[in-house]
Order: structure tokens, then C-alpha cells, then sequence
């Protein structure tokens, strides 16, 4: 395999798509060597069909505003590769949404569930409808809708999609039922369900919690832990919700947290189930700004349209989206002494930032191995569906555990390098690649 001439072929085809293209270039560079060891990959012509989705849907979503005025959005479900399970992947709902983006969710998300040792495989979706600012009548009329063209391709064995950006609970609630009047079946074909409804306790928190675990990890490695240390998290949607409660009962301090307006620096730490409920409701409140968390807690300030990553702490956990950690950004924690680094978004950090941390050999937790708790918890509720049962909180997070705990170690037998430095980047990819490249060639060219 010739990394750069695949790459070449790969912009001709798919010229523009440049987040799909940054996150195929990071998998293919660092499988380049296991992958020209095993020379039947290559004759089997894995990395060609591997690296392109098995099929892409795409449609139009009309829907009625409360204004009566008719309104189109494009909806989107990439079906990346289904080798060891069903498509299983979110579905994201904001203006920012593109097939590049999508195509980029969907390729990871393979890997991840891979890592994850559950039989789901890799896919993703999503509008470039807002929710935001929309009353409850009108994102009901506009999932009704979306999901009236989208039932037809997925199903509990098919395609599992699950909530993501700008698809919480309400939205899952109205795309599920929809689903089950027009399928005429109770199933498990979502994850992110109510709990009254088929939905799994922690699933809100696993992202967050899953991080956590997974630096937990990666800080054991070097003795150290989260206890007394400080964090810095971007984001204050759910996944940063659950980092931060589970780093802070981990012992830490949390003291930022971040939205599209700036950043909110809490020297107190946001360490009380007052504050994390707060930031529930910062998120329920569509307004998608942290300011106000400023006004409500006297010490805590706020930085206008800046990140948390120029405050010195020991640890930064990135929870909000792709690419939100630059080198500039990397450069700054380095210098304050930051000693690791986990990835609760995805791509979170750009190939710069990476590099800065490799280079400097700070633990870096990539996130399809370090934010699988999410997609893991999913799998777990579609275990508890299938069997028509439940298991309590303490049951799934002791099963998340286990899982980030065994992604870990996979990531570390494949990373390791020969002075005994961890590149997780390398290894979650490896490991995750090698499940499914074999799967691939057990069950023929298909």
C-alpha cells in the first residue's frame, strides 16, 4: 500500500471532502505497515473497499414551520460497512452537516465499534435542519418526515442509528415512534431511547464517563491518576456532562467548560450536582451559550469567543466537536505542563495537534478508541433489547468499564513503541482495522 498514491485517487474521486479525507489519511498511515505485512489484504483489495461506504443515502425532508411556510432540508444516512454487525452510528441535526462530515463520521465510527468488541459496524447520518429556536410541534413534523423516507433502510439487523449532535432525547423519541407506526414492529432499531421505552440508564453519561475511564487508563500507565489533578473540558453537552461528574468523583477538579460563544473558567471546579445540573440546563435551553453560567456562579468567568486550552491544567478532555483542538492550542498545553490528553469528540484534535503531543510524548487518548463508551452503551441497549430486560446503572457502567479497560489494552498492544511510549493513535487504528479487514476477508469480495 502507497499511502500518498491512494490518497491521490481518493481527492480525485472525492474532491473537497476534506474531513473525510483527514480521517482517512490518519487510519492509512498508521496501518501502512501491518497492512503490507499481510499481503492477502492486499490481494483481497481491502483498503479499496474499506475506505469507500457501501452505499450513501440522500433526500430531501419537507416540513410545515408553525408558520404554515413549507421548509426543505437534505437528510443523509451513510452505511459505511456492515462486515461484523449492523450499521450502527448517530444521527447529527445541524447546519454544519455535509456528506464530507458525514462520510468522516461514518469511516471512524467502523474502527470504533470495532474497538469495541461488540458486533455493530460503521455508520452515520444526519440533516443540515437546526433545531435550534424550533418549538416542539415543528422538529416533531420534521423528524416525522425524515424518518418517513429512512425507515425503509434500517431495522434492528440492518441499521441501529442513535442520537448525536442536535438529536437528544426528544428527537429520538418522535424519529422512534414514527418508525414503529410505519414498521409496524417494537424493536430496538434506536439507541438513546427512553427509559420508559427500551432506553438504557447511562447511556446520556457514557461518552463522558467512558473518556474518563479511558484516560484513567492511559495515566496508570505512567502511575498517575485523576486524583487532585485539574482538567479542562471543551463543550457542555452530554458528553461533557459525564466527564466532568465522572473525572470530579474520580477526584479531580474540572474548572472549564465551553460552548460556541467562549469559555467558562471555574476556579471553585465544577464539582457539585448543583453545577451539573446547571449544565443540563444550559443544554435544555437551545440557546447553545455558556455565558450564563457566569451570572449564576459569582467566581467563575467567562472568555468570549476563546478556549479552554490556554488555562494551565494537568489533564484537557476536548467533548465538544472535530477539530476544536489546533496546534496553536496543543503548543499552549504542553507548555503548562499538561500531561494527557483524551478525545471525547471525535477528531477532535487536527493532525498538528496530534503531532505536537506525540512529538512532546504526552498521553493521547484518539477518540474512536477514548469516546467509544458511547456507541459501547448502545451496543449494551441493544443487548437489553434483545433480551427484553434491563439491567441497573451500576450493572451497564460496571460493563463500561470493563469495555474501555479492554479497548485500552488492545490499543496499548498495538501502539507500544520499542522505548515503551504508547501511541494510541496507531494502536486504537491497527486494532480496530485488523477485526474488520479479516471479517472482510472471511466472508469474500461482497
Amino acid at each position: 500500500m502507497n499511502v500518498d498514491k491512494l490518497m491521490l485517487e481518493l481527492e480525485k474521486k472525492h474532491p473537497g471532502e476534506s474531513e473525510y479525507l483527514q480521517a482517512v489519511r490518519e487510519v492509512l498511515e498508521s496501518i501502512e505497515e501491518v497492512y503490507n505485512q499481510n499481503p492477502q489484504f492486499e490481494a483481497a483489495g481491502i483498503i479499496e473497499r474499506i475506505v469507500e461506504p457501501d452505499r450513501i443515502l440522500t433526500f430531501k425532508v419537507p416540513w410545515v414551520g408553525d408558520d404554515g411556510k413549507v421548509y426543505v432540508n437534505i437528510g443523509y444516512r451513510v452505511q459505511f460497512n456492515n462486515a461484523i454487525g449492523p450499521y450502527k452510528g448517530g444521527l447529527r441535526f445541524h447546519p454544519s452537516v455535509t456528506l464530507s462530515g458525514l462520510k468522516f463520521l461514518g469511516f471512524e465510527q467502523i474502527f470504533k465499534n470495532s474497538l469495541t468488541t461488540l458486533p455493530m459496524g460503521g455508520g452515520k447520518g444526519g440533516s443540515d435542519f437546526n433545531p435550534k429556536g424550533k418549538s416542539d410541534a415543528e422538529v416533531m413534523r420534521f423528524c416525522q418526515s425524515f424518518m418517513m423516507e429512512l425507515w425503509r433502510f434500517i431495522g434492528p439487523e440492518t441499521d441501529v442509528p442513535a442520537g448525536d449532535i442536535g438529536v437528544g432525547g426528544r428527537e429520538i423519541g418522535y424519529l422512534y415512534g414514527i418508525y414503529r407506526k410505519l414498521a409496524r414492529e417494537n424493536t430496538g432499531v434506536f439507541t438513546g431511547k427512553g427509559i420508559n421505552w427500551g432506553g438504557s440508564l447511562v447511556r446520556p453519561e457514557a461518552t463522558g464517563f467512558g473518556n474518563v475511564y479511558f484516560a484513567k487508563e492511559m495515566l496508570a500507565t505512567k502511575g498517575e491518576s485523576f486524583e487532585g489533578k485539574t482538567v479542562a473540558v471543551s463543550g457542555f453537552g452530554n458528553v461533557s456532562w459525564g466527564a466532568v461528574q465522572k473525572a470530579t468523583e474520580l477526584g479531580a477538579k474540572v474548572v472549564t467548560i465551553s460552548g460556541p460563544d467562549g469559555y467558562i473558567y471555574d476556579p471553585d471546579g465544577i464539582n457539585t450536582q448543583d453545577k451539573f445540573d446547571y449544565m443540563l440546563e444550559l443544554r435544555a435551553s437551545n440557546n447553545d451559550i455558556v455565558k450564563p453560567y457566569s451570572y449564576k456562579y459569582e467566581n467563575a468567568q467567562f472568555f468570549e469567543n476563546k478556549r479552554p486550552w490556554e488555562q494551565k491544567v494537568d489533564i484537557a478532555l476536548p467533548c465538544a466537536i472535530q477539530n476544536e483542538l489546533n496546534k496553536e492550542d496543543a503548543e499552549a498545553l504542553v507548555k503548562n505542563g499538561v500531561i494527557a490528553v483524551s478525545e471525547g469528540s471525535n477528531m477532535g484534535c487536527t493532525p498538528e495537534a496530534i503531532k505536537t503531543f506525540l512529538d512532546a510524548k504526552i498521553l493521547f487518548g484518539p477518540g474512536k478508541a477514548a469516546n467509544a463508551g458511547g456507541v459501547s452503551t448502545s451496543g449494551l441497549e441493544m443487548s437489553q433489547n434483545s433480551m427484553k430486560y434491563n439491567w441497573s446503572a451500576e450493572e451497564v457502567d460496571e460493563k463500561l468499564h470493563s469495555i474501555m479497560c479492554n479497548i485500552h489494552e488492545a490499543c496499548v498492544k498495538h501502539g507500544k513503541d520499542a522505548d515503551g511510549f504508547v501511541d494510541y493513535v496507531k494502536g486504537a487504528n491497527i486494532a480496530g482495522f485488523l477485526k474488520v479487514a479479516n471479517a472482510m476477508l472471511d466472508q469474500g469480495v461482497n
